[in-house]
């Protein structure tokens, strides 16, 4: 039987499928920590094989394994983040294209993955922002590359309703990143589109709410995890939308757990 659980340290709901997560104070499935600038920290020993995640502010990510370091749309405060071997931008606003963190965050000769290059920028802000990153490395739709030891597969992010703002075809990225025979599928700031449910084996997703215009409202995403079927899902970019919506419409999927973090801590 699923049970809702609560996190006594942070108020974040949890699915857990058939075990209680957190009990009083203790941690019995996962190793949970908040570093001092944030940031919640996991390793799932069970379902991720020496994966450790640590989430950040709005749906940035950093994922480690076997002592290589990921950071997936740094931005915010990185005070207790480690150098990063391979660092993926999913698209270019200023909430996931920080040239500065990136600079201060990657080790020396490290990849930076971007979705576009300056002169398909789709503003000149982001124009900006890719020319700051000079040396950065673009990964089109539907690109594989290994980097930095890790398997990378960029899949389309975009939207599908039409309204502004929007997020056309082929100017962002979600990643697939294969660690230790694990698949972790980072979806970007996207609808639920063909791409999306064509994935398959993916062990941990990253799926986001909170787009404009109806799309990819908590209901939508829950229908879209249904789809794709992680054994791990973490609801991110949602902002101020209901997420207990989300949780509660994959309740009775035993095979799905979902964790839900505090992606937007008081500044």
């Amino acid at each position: 039987m699923s049970k809702v659980v609560r996190s006594l340290t942070s108020g974040a709901v949890f699915l857990a499928r058939g075990a209680i997560l957190v009990a009083r104070g203790a941690i019995l499935a996962l190793i949970f920590s908040i570093g001092a600038c944030g940031a919640e920290s996991e390793g799932d020993m069970a379902s991720a094989a020496d994966v450790e995640i640590t989430t950040f502010v709005g749906s940035g990510v950093q994922i480690e394994w076997d002592g290589t370091v990921i950071h997936v749309d740094p931005r915010g405060d990185y005070t207790n983040a480690k150098p990063a071997d391979l660092i993926l931008i999913t698209d270019t606003p200023v909430d996931h294209l920080d040239p500065d963190l990136i600079q201060q965050l990657r080790k020396a000769g490290a990849p930076v993955v971007l979705p576009s290059t300056p002169d398909d920028a789709r503003d000149a802000g982001s124009r900006e922002r890719l020319l700051r990153v000079p040396d950065g490395l673009v990964m089109d739709n539907g690109d594989v590359m290994t980097l930095a030891g890790v398997l990378v597969e960029a899949v389309p992010m975009y939207d599908i309703l039409p309204g502004n703002p929007f997020h056309a075809k082929g100017e962002g990225n979600g990643y697939v990143i294969t660690l230790g025979g694990k698949r972790i599928y980072l979806s970007g700031v996207t609808e639920c589109t063909p791409e999306m449910r064509a994935l398959q084996d993916i062990d941990i997703a990253f799926v986001p709410m909170n787009l404009p215009n109806g799309r990819m409202v908590p209901l939508v995403a829950a229908d879209c995890v249904k789809m794709i079927r992680p054994a791990v899902v973490y609801p991110y970019h949602y902002r101020e939308l209901p997420i207990d919506e989300f949780v509660e419409a994959l309740r009775g999927e035993r095979d799905i757990e979902v964790r839900v973090r505090d992606w937007y801590p008081p500044s």
